[in-house]
């Protein structure tokens, strides 16, 4: 029973210490990303090619529907 008591205060210890760590990298800016907001909005929509194959398909499904 000793040994529940031991590594449950082992484990507390480790919690609040890692919760210490990530609080004091927070405040100094270590999950601060000012870049990828502002550039975000750039590569949004990117076009992507269409192999030779979609391309011949495309085109006889736009005919068809002409048809």
């Amino acid at each position: 029973m000793s040994a529940i008591y031991i590594l449950l205060g082992i484990s507390i210890t480790v919690a609040i210490v890692f919760f210490i760590v990530f609080i004091l990298s927070v405040k100094n800016g270590q999950y601060d990303d000012v870049y990828t907001p502002s550039v975000r909005i750039l590569f949004d929509d990117e076009l992507v090619e269409e192999s030779p194959k979609e391309k011949s398909k495309s085109r006889v499904l736009t005919k068809q529907k002409q048809s």
